[in-house]
C-alpha cells in the first residue's frame, strides 16, 4: 500500500490498542443516551481485532479509525470512529476512501456497512459517498440501516 495513496492510513499495532479504545468510545459514547443501548463498537474486541489485522488508524496521533473484515465477495466496513476534536478536518473522508482502495486491492468490488437508524448523521453522509441503501433490519436492540458501495 502506497502512504501517500492512503493518506497517512496504517494498520494498527499492537501498541495502538489503547489510542483505538479511546477514539471508539469518543466518537461513539454520544449515541449511547439516543439509542438507548452502548453503540457495539465500543464493545468490540479491540486487542483481537488489531491482531487479526483489521483495524486500521490515521497516522500519529490516532484520531481516526476504520475497522473492515474481508469476505469472499465484499469489504465489510464494521466501524469508523473519529474523535470528536477531528470532525471537520476530513479524517472521515480519508478513511473512507481508504476503504476502498483496501478493497479494490483485495480485487472485491463490493463495501458493505450498516449503522444503527438513530445515528442520522451517518445516514446522510454514507450516500454523498456513494453508498446506497440496501434494508433496514432490526437486530437485537439494534435498529440497522444496511447500505452498499459497489465499486467500478
Amino acid at each position: 500500500m502506497d502512504d501517500q495513496e492512503n493518506e497517512g492510513v496504517r494498520p494498527a499495532r499492537a501498541a495502538d490498542v489503547p489510542a483505538v479504545r479511546a477514539v471508539t468510545d469518543a466518537a461513539y459514547r454520544p449515541y449511547i443516551e439516543r439509542i438507548g443501548v452502548v453503540p457495539r463498537p465500543m464493545e468490540a474486541d479491540h486487542e483481537a481485532d488489531v491482531a487479526a489485522g483489521r483495524v486500521f488508524v490515521t497516522a500519529d496521533p490516532v484520531v481516526g479509525l476504520v475497522v473492515v473484515e474481508e469476505f469472499a465477495d465484499h469489504l465489510f466496513l464494521d466501524s469508523v470512529a473519529v474523535h470528536p476534536a477531528a470532525h471537520g478536518t476530513g479524517v472521515g473522508r480519508r478513511l473512507l476512501r481508504f476503504v476502498e482502495t483496501r478493497a479494490r486491492e483485495l480485487g472485491l468490488g463490493e463495501i458493505r456497512l450498516y449503522t444503527n437508524a438513530m445515528m442520522w448523521e451517518n445516514r446522510r453522509i454514507y450516500p454523498k459517498y456513494g453508498y446506497e441503501l440496501v434494508e433496514r433490519r432490526v437486530d437485537g436492540p439494534y435498529d440497522r440501516i444496511h447500505y452498499r458501495k459497489l465499486l467500478g
